[in-house]
C-alpha cells in the first residue's frame, strides 16, 4: 500500500526543528532527505529511519525491520514517537552524521 501524501506532509512537518527536510517520491513510497542525503523511508503511512550508530544509541528499542520487500531492516519509528521533537529531530541529524556522502552522478 502506497504511503499517503497528507502522512508524508504530517511527518516533514513533526520533522522541520530537524532541519531543511524534504521528501521525493519513489517507487510509490517516499525517501526523505536531509543535506542531501536520504535518512529515512516513510512506506505503507509508517517511518522507517535508517539503522546507524545513532539509531542504536537513541532508540535501541525500537522495532529493525524492512520497510518493504527486499529491503534492509531500518528502525521503525511508532506514531505516538512523532510529537517528540527534539528526540527525533537529534535522531534525525545524528543519523545524518553516520550516513555516507551521496556519491556523485554520472552524466
Amino acid at each position: 500500500m502506497a504511503s499517503s501524501q497528507a502522512t508524508v506532509d504530517e511527518i516533514l512537518g513533526w520533522l522541520q526543528s530537524a532541519g531543511d527536510v524534504s521528501a521525493k517520491k519513489m517507487f510509490g513510497e517516499y525517501g526523505l532527505f536531509l543535506d542531501g542525503k536520504m535518512f529515512a523511508v516513510v512506506a505503507d503511512d509508517q517511518l522507517f529511519i535508517k539503522d546507524t550508530e545513532a539509531a542504536s544509541e537513541l532508540a535501541p528499542a525500537a522495532q529493525r525491520v524492512p520497510p518493504y520487500p527486499g529491503a534492509k531492516a531500518y528502525v521503525l519509528i511508532p506514531q505516538e514517537k512523532y510529537e517528540h521533537e527534539d528526540w527525533l529531530a537529534r535522531l534525525i541529524q545524528e543519523t545524518v552524521k553516520h550516513i555516507p556522502e551521496p556519491k556523485p552522478k554520472k552524466n
